[in-house]
């Protein structure tokens, strides 16, 4: 057992705090303190605090004990944190999906003798990790991935629902996205070269670029074709592009955005799902992995909750469990190339009902 401080109880973060506190000593802080009040009442082991992360003398308090923090706050946040939270000596699992180059603290993180490990979600996150295996063994050729979590009723005009911070929606479509072709960095707009997508469990599906690559990009350089795309209902995207050309969706503006994420937010008990479809060709095969993972009403989580917070639950294992030992800034495709780290993460994931199905 360890005792894991985790910053943020949000819907991830909450579905994450109830799993690693059936296993580990559990401190958790939020700056809600009806989110912490919930979590304590469905797990009274374990121990809340709230308080504001940006309080420098709160943060290191609070994270005196921890023997690996877990930081799940909003984008925006995360760098800036993960910074100063290197300089307190702690290991660290990171699902901020900060816009910022995480890999440029590497040397920040050996200097401190910590081990820090980001992206570990479901995407950002599974990909890599699966990518960073099959990497190790083969030549690859090309990586796409196509992910999306998305209301099982929707509703116009935007026939979606936000599983995760609004704010860190509408900054994923207003990001350029960097994907490589033909060996060459290509920066192309968001919510352009949209994609159409059948799944039997979903219908149709319209693929478009995101920055999902991230690190990859620079640690998979090597590969000479890699594409993100993300998964919405036909018509999502185009609605999106006019609304910001227009200026009726303004980036950055909260009380303009405030309309968005009243007719975004994902209500308690609806249902919804996620999907994630994962291609990668070597010279010798491909490799296709697909999830499908729906609201789980029993347990009142969301599939998109419980993709990306297993996932960060299992990365806090690898590092407990010294599956992982290696000391620096970490993206999960370099950690996945140790063999051992997805036998765990596929296990983990599976006993929680989550199943990741190679198709070939």
């Amino acid at each position: 057992m360890a005792t894991i401080c985790q910053i943020g109880c949000g819907m991830i973060g909450k579905v994450m705090a109830l799993d690693i506190s059936k296993r580990h000593d559990l401190h958790l802080s939020d700056l809600d303190k009806s989110a912490l009040k919930e979590v304590k009442t469905l797990d009274p082991t374990i121990k809340t605090r709230c308080f504001d992360a940006n309080n420098i003398d709160m943060l290191k308090s609070f994270l005196k004990p921890a023997d690996i923090v877990l930081l799940a706050v909003p984008g925006h946040m995360g760098y800036k944190l993960l910074e100063i939270i290197i300089g307190f000596k702690k290991n660290i699992v990171d699902i901020s999906f900060s816009p910022e180059n995480i890999l440029s603290l590497n040397k920040k993180a050996k200097d401190n003798n910590v081990t820090i490990i980001f992206d570990a979600g479901l995407a950002p996150g599974i990909p890599n990790f699966l990518l960073g295996k099959i990497d190790a063994k083969e030549n690859v050729k090309s990586f796409k991935y196509f992910v999306g979590g998305l209301p099982k009723h929707p509703k116009p005009p935007y026939n979606y629902k936000a599983p995760f911070s609004p704010i860190d929606v509408v900054e994923e479509y207003t990001r350029p996205a960097r994907i490589m072709k033909n060996g060459e960095i290509i920066t192309k707009p968001a919510l352009t070269d949209i994609e159409e997508k059948i799944y039997k469990s979903t219908g149709i599906l319209e693929g478009f670029n995101t920055d999902g690559l991230r690190s990859i990009l620079l640690t998979m350089k090597h590969i000479p074709n890699m594409v993100e795309k993300t998964l919405r209902f036909p018509g999502h995207a185009e609605l999106i592009s006019k609304e910001l050309a227009s200026g009726r969706i303004v980036p950055g503006d909260k009380s303009n955005l405030q309309r968005l994420f009243k007719i975004w937010k994902l209500k308690p008990n609806e249902l919804e799902f996620t999907v994630l479809d994962i291609i990668i060709e070597t010279d010798i095969q491909t490799h296709n992995y697909f999830l499908f993972d729906e609201t789980n009403l029993k347990e009142k989580t969301s599939s998109m909750a419980r993709t990306t917070g297993y996932t960060a639950s299992a990365t806090i294992d690898i590092l407990d469990q010294n599956i992982f030992v290696e000391k620096g800034v970490f993206p999960p495709e370099l950690v996945g190339s140790k063999s051992k780290v997805i036998d765990y993460l596929m296990n983990h994931l599976k006993l929680r009902g989550i199943i990741l199905k190679k198709i070939i």
